[in-house]
């Protein structure tokens, strides 16, 4: 039965300076690259090796992807990237520290910016220096000047149904490399998670999630329910 691997890229600069970075590009810290590697080495002693892989159009996914994959020998599995699996876009708070951000506008606005469902940050003023409107990688593309947990699983589910899971229902084990927020989205809808429940799921990185899908004689292959790898 095919298998659907989601992880989380390791730690990423901006995390480690506490920072956030939604669609801005950085790159992995030494430990996210550790973490990284890790993931691929668990996945090959496990033997839960994918056959097609997709990820953002983000450095931090995209090298975890590659990283990973090296360590379990899967580095030739065809490879999508694609910006509807990026981060959600944090606006106007792009760049911020988190705990100077706290310290401005109080730990209840903070919180209902990160946390709520469908309450989005500030926009990004358009020419700030985090503006992406230019970014070759988005030509052709309405770049969000910020986004709410909804607004995000608006555009990844969509992807997810078209262009993913026909492969997984084609008997594929597919690795999704991804970030903190596009992963909540699809934990949210595989697992049932209701609106309120999903901004409370911390998801680590560099952490394998598995999801065993089985036919269920009804609807035909649903998923299981969501476990580590580590724990399996």
């Amino acid at each position: 039965m095919p298998k659907l691997i989601l992880v989380r890229h390791g730690q990423s600069q901006w995390n480690l300076e506490n920072r956030f970075t939604g669609w801005w590009d950085v790159d992995l810290t030494d430990k996210g690259v550790e973490e990284a590697m890790a993931a691929g080495v668990l996945l090959k002693e496990k033997g839960v090796l994918p056959t097609r892989a997709f990820t953002s159009v983000q450095t931090r996914a995209i090298r975890t992807l590659h990283l990973a994959l090296h360590q379990c020998n899967r580095l030739w599995i065809p490879e999508t990237k694609d910006w509807h699996l990026n981060e959600r876009h944090y606006g106007g708070l792009t760049g911020l520290n988190k705990q100077e951000t706290r310290d401005k506008h109080g730990d209840e606005q903070v919180h209902i910016w990160r946390r709520s469902f469908d309450v989005p940050p500030p926009e990004l003023e358009k020419g700030s220096e985090f503006d992406l409107s230019d970014d070759p990688r988005y030509a052709g593309i309405d770049v969000p000047q910020t986004e709410s947990l909804k607004l995000t699983i608006e555009r990844v589910l969509p992807y997810w149904q078209e262009t993913i899971l026909p492969y997984v229902n084609a008997g594929e084990t597919v690795m999704i490399s991804a970030h903190g927020n596009s992963l909540r989205a699809l934990v949210k809808h595989l697992s049932g998670i209701s609106d309120d429940d999903i901004t409370g799921l911390e998801i680590p990185t560099g952490q394998p999630i598995i999801y065993d899908f089985e036919n269920d004689g009804v609807s035909g292959l649903v998923p299981g329910e969501r476990y580590y790898l580590k724990d399996s």
